[in-house]
């Protein structure tokens, strides 16, 4: 059998770019490598610079290596008024924002939320709604509603502390015409705080010192918030407190900064900002 040789046949090259004539308006000379390389280099420019702009984007919206916060404690004020401490911390602090609640404050940024709280927060949430018949009581059914008790509805901490050292608040229901005021100046409110402590503590040997008192008024919210400073002292412990309580519409809010008597000096200014940043956030 006989084989015919069939060609394929060559396909045609283009003549390079580099060594390709191009045709000048009214001469003929050849394209500079400048110029033929110039859109290139534009195209590339731009790319380089929406690539830096999106990662300058991706770092600030992740905070990576702190940059947003850098920022944004160039100007504290603005990014304190404009609430982004809720997401990158400022100057060291990040803010605690309940809006349910309507509160707020800011606690330092190495801090972390209280794992109890939350663990009694769903726990109270779920007998709140449950999907089972309430217990039976001697046979019958109890309709009696579970007993309230007051428990921080926020709490932060250094991790892997002991709650020795922590920040809360707790916020209780009071008659609707309650009013601090009633009670008297700064002075006369915390003595009345103290007395309740000391006398929740029946049977212990535990005294309360009151160390300053002071109110800060706030007339756009009409609220006054009352900040105390005082020592606990019991058996086997010393504890040295920043107290922040105000009144409005029916509920009692209060802050409570605390820290062993050791570790007061060291943590004390820390607790100052705590006591003057806690606010309602409701006019």
């Amino acid at each position: 059998m006989a084989f015919r040789a069939v060609t394929c046949p060559r396909p045609s090259l283009p003549i390079p770019r580099r060594i390709r004539p191009s045709a000048a308006a009214g001469g003929g000379r050849p394209e500079s490598h400048a110029t033929q390389f110039a859109s290139l280099a534009a195209v590339f420019r731009r790319r380089l610079l929406t690539g830096i702009g999106s990662a300058s984007l991706v770092a600030l919206g992740a905070n990576f290596g702190g940059v947003t916060s850098f920022l944004l404690g160039l100007s504290p004020e603005l990014g304190r008024s404009l609430r982004l401490d809720v997401l990158y911390p400022v100057q060291g602090f990040t803010r605690c924002l309940d809006s349910s609640n309507g509160f707020e404050f800011i606690y330092p940024e190495s801090w972390v939320g209280d794992q109890t709280v939350l663990y009694r927060a769903a726990g109270k949430a779920e007998s709140e709604r449950p999907l089972d018949p309430p217990p039976l009581v001697n046979g019958r059914s109890s309709s009696r509603p579970p007993r309230s008790v007051s428990e921080p509805v926020a709490a932060f901490g250094p991790p892997g502390s002991n709650g020795e050292l922590n920040v809360s608040v707790i916020v209780s229901d009071v008659p609707r015409d309650f009013a601090i005021e009633d009670f008297g100046g700064p002075k006369e409110v915390g003595e009345t705080v103290l007395r309740r402590i000391a006398g929740s503590r029946r049977g212990s040997d535990v005294s309360a010192a009151l160390v300053d008192a002071a109110v800060r008024e706030d007339p756009s919210k009409n609220v006054n918030y009352y900040r105390l400073e005082f020592r606990v002292e019991g058996p086997s412990f010393r504890r040295h407190n920043v107290a922040v309580c105000c009144a409005r519409r029916g509920k009692l809010f209060t802050l409570n900064a605390q820290a062993p008597e050791s570790v007061w000096p060291r943590v004390k200014q820390e607790f100052y900002r705590i006591a003057d940043s806690f606010g309602l956030t409701e006019a």
